[in-house]
């Protein structure tokens, strides 16, 4: 489960030390873990980070096949993720130690920069060889973040980006060593943490208006 724990200025949500997918508990975790960050005062930053070989593996399609009749509710709590830390009122950076898949490749996107080992891992949108659909919100947070060609050749033929293709790319903005990929991403948080606050909120929700909106929309298929 994501734990929040806080260094100065910035503070670090380990996302956990397996595959790290979006369980419904997993993302109550998270949401909590935002509340706490979003209701500090003064100047921070958040760092998402994992353990492990997996920054998160995406959604947890074992459990959402095993409760269908929970689908639209999951769904929706998904985008609303997505929504929150693409909107949040400050400066966020996610470490990707490990490997960054689907619906993990669209959260670690939802946030300002993203640090990847250069190295080992891969940042992949395998939803073409799985043979499952983007839904709107999914679509246009990837087409907001990325360039198009990128988000065409990623979305349509599920490439498996390793870090410095990645950062060619401009998945990531910095891929560095396996022992640098937290402190880097600690040392872009902290530069920013000044900069939290309403005045930044209201700058990423007018900047990615539309996609919020699409993200917050209920009409948002899966499959």
């Amino acid at each position: 489960m994501p734990v929040l724990d806080r260094h100065d200025d910035v503070f670090v949500l380990d996302l956990g030390d397996g595959e790290n997918r979006f369980h419904p508990d997993w993302i109550a975790s998270a949401d909590a873990a935002l509340d706490e960050v979003e209701k500090t005062d003064g100047a921070r930053a958040l760092v998402t980070a994992a353990t492990g070989k997996f920054y998160s593996n995406g959604l947890d399609l074992e459990w959402l096949y095993a409760n269908a009749d929970r689908y639209e509710e999951y769904v929706v709590s998904v985008h609303r993720l997505f929504a929150r830390m693409l909107s949040l009122p400050v400066v966020t950076v996610a470490a990707l130690q490990g490997h960054t898949y689907a619906a993990g490749a669209m959260l670690s996107l939802a946030h300002d920069f993203r640090v990847m080992r250069a190295d080992r891992g891969f940042w992949c949108l395998p939803e073409a060889d799985i043979d499952i659909p983007f839904t709107p919100g999914m679509s246009a947070l990837i087409q907001a973040r990325l360039a198009p060609q990128v988000a065409h050749e990623a979305m349509t033929t599920a490439r498996r980006y390793g870090g410095t293709d990645a950062l060619a790319a401009a998945v990531v903005d910095h891929a560095v060593g396996e022992d640098a990929v937290r402190p880097t991403a600690v040392g872009i948080a902290r530069a920013q943490a000044a900069k939290a606050g309403p005045t930044l909120g209201t700058i990423k929700a007018r900047m990615y208006a539309t996609t919020l909106e699409t993200l917050r929309s209920e009409d948002n298929p899966l499959g």
